[in-house]
């Protein structure tokens, strides 16, 4: 089981797959700057590409392993990953895990041992809860165009949960404004996730400025997908992240055309 961080704050890499060390490397920040306890972050390059998957890897996965980076708070897992076209995962095993998949560009076919089956594409969302065990597979379905999503992994609030699979369209415009995705309580027509947690997605465009409120004792993550955005003064760009302690207030605003995603945590 992953290590469950809490209390202090911290920057970590995000790891860039590449067969030779990529020339900008991404990088995550603390908001405010204060709660870090590691500065400068050490960045590293992850060694696990394939010829068909290129994968960005925030914290620990896999065969990049660092014991300070782990996750932050209930966020265990974000993963983006680029998947050649008819290519993808073949069937593998989680447990005791909330599992969303986001997708930016083109589609993601998914198929596990609960039953739940579907194609996965932009403006929609996928809840996997796979506490007591489920095995899974994803793949690319096109012959031609290559697939861009994220998986991010959720701590439950518990283990030993039934396996549920739940996925949704969000039609609705999210263009200048947080649009709500997940939620423990399923509200505002978001998906249910088994955690106290929130999850929004925004499409900024340059100029755009956007408030979200903290309440006392919530943290949040920011991941920026798309674009340049500055997290009240942090500038952050693409695969960049920050992590989020201490503040009442976010203030987000595009400097370029940008999308992004917020977990409001516990």
């Amino acid at each position: 089981m992953a290590m469950h961080p809490t209390g202090e704050f911290y920057a970590v890499p995000s790891v860039i797959s590449s067969k030779a060390p990529s020339p900008h490397r991404r990088r995550l920040s603390c908001i405010p700057p204060a709660t870090c306890r590691l500065s400068p972050p050490i960045l590293s390059t992850d060694q696990g590409q394939t010829s068909w998957l290129d994968s960005n890897h925030t914290f620990s996965f896999n065969r990049y392993h660092d014991p300070r980076y782990m996750g932050f708070r209930d966020l265990r897992v974000i993963n983006e990953d680029f998947v050649a076209p008819a290519k993808g995962f073949g069937a593998h095993s989680h447990e005791n895990m909330e599992i969303l998949s986001y997708v930016v560009k083109g589609a993601l076919a998914h198929n596990d041992s609960s039953g739940g089956s579907g194609v996965l594409r932009p403006n929609e969302l996928q809840r996997m809860t796979a506490d007591t065990g489920v095995s899974h597979s994803e793949f690319n379905p096109s012959k031609t165009d290559p697939t861009h999503f994220l998986q991010i992994w959720i701590l439950p609030e518990k283990d030993g949960l039934a396996p549920e699979y739940e996925q949704r369209s969000f039609p609705d415009r999210r263009h200048g404004r947080l649009r709500l995705l997940a939620s423990r309580e399923g509200g505002d027509g978001s998906l249910t996730i088994h955690q106290d947690v929130k999850v929004f997605d925004a499409l900024l465009e340059g100029g755009d400025e956007i408030p979200y409120e903290l309440s006392e004792h919530r943290h949040a993550w920011i991941q920026v997908i798309v674009g340049d955005v500055v997290v009240n003064g942090i500038p952050l760009q693409a695969s960049d992240g920050a992590a989020v302690s201490e503040e009442s207030s976010l203030s987000l605003r595009a400097t370029k055309n940008a999308e992004i995603l917020l977990f409001d945590l516990p």
